[in-house]
């Protein structure tokens, strides 16, 4: 079986349950959320290890769970608290360069994925449960949109690189068709979501440009931390498609962007979700 083929028999119905779960929302979703983070966080683990930055085996899975639970926890920012001075007075007595490495590379793979992954709980709690999903699976349409679109534009048209040293592929042209992808991502969820969309057209577009920065931005994070570890796939755990970090290293910029434009919305009056 071709590589192509095994992703499309994956992506297929692995995308049904995930939109499945999201619609469901509440709990459902908050758990597959955190799910796929702590996937992602092993990962990340491996790839730090992998360039010479090996983090502590458990703190970045505290950290990353205190970060996705703070929209449910009491008395969030005193435990969060907590766990900083342990994890620093832990680490801050291991004699050579051991602790500060572990010190450095447990923050960033505890809070880099949980911290764009909370703001996919926060989108889906915005307003009703309706508009909380219309904006959820907007953002998940511009982020697959933009990759498709990418992809295909910039096979076919991609002449002038984007970033060679960091993901040589990847081009100006397929970036501009991106953001086209985005915007048909989007178009779909306004059009074709059996109730009306909490924001007018011409107020959520910018949002698929953000989205169209930032996504890739994220890939090339991914990318970047991949050539640093030598290796061409975060791990093997889906089926021709690599790893979970693979599948979700543009949300985890893309998500935050969108929210913070949401909030921005919210703030200027224009919304009141």
């Amino acid at each position: 079986m071709s590589e192509l083929a095994k992703r499309i028999l994956f992506a297929a119905p692995a995308a049904a349950l995930f939109l499945f779960i999201t619609w469901m929302g509440g709990w459902s979703f908050a758990g597959l959320v955190v799910l796929i983070s702590l996937f992602i966080q092993y990962e990340l683990s491996a790839l730090s290890e992998g360039s010479g930055f090996k983090p502590d085996p458990y703190f970045p899975y505290a950290i990353g769970l205190w970060v996705l639970l703070i929209p449910f926890l009491d008395h969030a920012f005193p435990i969060g608290i907590g766990i900083f001075l342990v994890f620093v007075a832990v680490k801050i007595f291991k004699t050579g360069n051991v602790g500060l490495q572990e010190l450095i590379s447990t923050f960033f793979a505890g809070i880099y994925a949980p911290l764009g992954l909370l703001t996919m709980l926060l989108i889906r709690d915005m307003g009703s449960s309706e508009m909380g999903f219309a904006l959820t699976i907007s953002v998940l349409l511009m982020v697959w949109g933009n990759d498709v679109f990418a992809y295909f534009g910039g096979k076919a048209f991609g002449k002038n690189k984007l970033a060679p040293t960091i993901s040589p592929n990847k081009t100006w042209e397929g970036f501009f068709f991106g953001i086209i992808g985005a915007l048909v991502g989007l178009g779909l969820v306004i059009y074709f979501v059996p109730f009306e969309f909490p924001v007018s057209i011409l107020a959520i577009a910018p949002a698929a440009v953000f989205v169209s920065i930032f996504g890739p931005i994220g890939d090339l994070t991914a990318s970047r931390l991949k050539r640093a570890a030598n290796v061409k796939d975060a791990s093997n755990i889906l089926p021709g498609h690599g790893g979970v970090f693979d599948r979700f290293d543009a949300l985890i910029l893309a998500a935050p962007a969108f929210y913070c434009y949401l909030y921005f919305l919210k703030v200027i009056g224009y919304v009141s979700f």
